[in-house]
């Protein structure tokens, strides 16, 4: 194992309450809290997390939402803000942490992406020290946050290479961090060849810590939970723990994914090996403060994005 790469046992035993993000918005809080029951059998408290963006068949104004777009948060930071069973948009979107903060009864932590990654580090950190968290899990469903940049299906890059690259600032302030990938391929953007070659490649380099499968209590209160907050790449690792088998289309018919028992596992990496050794998109975001200068750094490399995307069916619409 890489010497800077601490084991999973390691990092579970020496943490006591964690932080427990779903790193690309929306529907990836579900996932959040699949990892966090695990930290939870391991022994650990835990507090969960998402994004201020939505994904556009809710909320169709492009971007993540600012604190001025936003009602009934607890503000802890510019970029950091407590969610409850009322918080939404302006325009009267419900975010989906405000709907599993309403199945959990607790406030969920909502992050803003739109100051960038020296933003998100600002906010994460005041975040860590409101409720005295030791552990910083970030959870990405579908695997996309494995990307180099040249895969034909990335369509959501942004996200999740401004939080992988907020991870590794913080691993390196002394933070004890964590990446997971739950449901791979769910999303139907990186193929399941795809996500194996880069788990290979983050294993090589000694930063594949371990992996866990949803169990049937995990899977039983996932599946109330997804009634309330929707999410199609979320439910699909549900629906495979049930026996789901073959290929489906998602995405009103625009994505297929393959749908196999495997889809029920999270895989733990380390976050500071999985961009050190692979992840081109999240090194290019790292020194950018704002939203748009991580867009722009992202399209340098000739990717297009989820930001990219949802201008362009506004701009549609209007």
């Amino acid at each position: 194992m890489n010497a800077g790469a601490p084991s999973l046992e390691e990092l579970i035993r020496s943490s006591s309450r964690a932080l427990v993000l779903g790193v690309g918005g929306g529907g990836d809080v579900v996932g959040a809290l699949a990892a966090a029951r695990f930290l939870e059998f391991c022994g650990l408290e835990f507090v969960l997390g998402g994004l201020s963006w939505e994904r556009y068949v809710y909320d169709p104004v492009p971007g993540p939402r600012s604190l001025s777009e936003v009602e009934n948060v607890r503000v802890l930071h510019e970029y950091a803000w407590m969610a409850n069973a009322e918080s939404r948009t302006r325009t009267g979107v419900y975010f989906a942490e405000a709907k599993m903060s309403a199945a959990q009864g607790k406030e969920v932590l909502l992050i803003d992406l739109n100051g960038g990654v020296s933003g998100v580090v600002s906010g994460l950190e005041a975040a860590m020290k409101e409720f005295n968290t030791d552990l910083l899990l970030g959870l990405d469903v579908g695997g996309d946050s494995l990307a180099q940049g040249h895969e034909p299906g990335l369509r959501s890059p942004l996200a999740d290479s401004i939080m992988l690259a907020a991870f590794a600032e913080l691993e390196k302030r002394g933070r004890r961090t964590l990446w997971g990938v739950f449901g791979y391929g769910s999303d139907g953007e990186l193929s399941v060849d795809e996500i194996e070659v880069a788990l290979g490649k983050v294993a090589a380099a000694g930063g594949l810590l371990g992996a866990w499968s949803l169990t049937g209590k995990t899977a039983a209160e996932l599946e109330e939970v997804i009634k309330t907050v929707s999410t199609e790449a979320s439910a699909i690792p549900v629906q495979c723990f049930r026996g789901a088998l073959g290929e489906r289309k998602i995405r009103s018919g625009q994505r297929t994914v393959k749908l196999t028992p495997l889809t029920a596992l999270t895989f733990f990496v380390s976050a500071s090996v999985l961009y050190d050794a692979l992840s081109r998109p999240a090194q290019a975001v790292r020194a950018c403060a704002s939203l748009e200068a991580a867009n722009d750094a992202l399209h340098a490399m000739g990717i297009k994005t989820e930001l990219d995307l949802e201008r362009e069916r506004y701009r549609k619409s209007e």
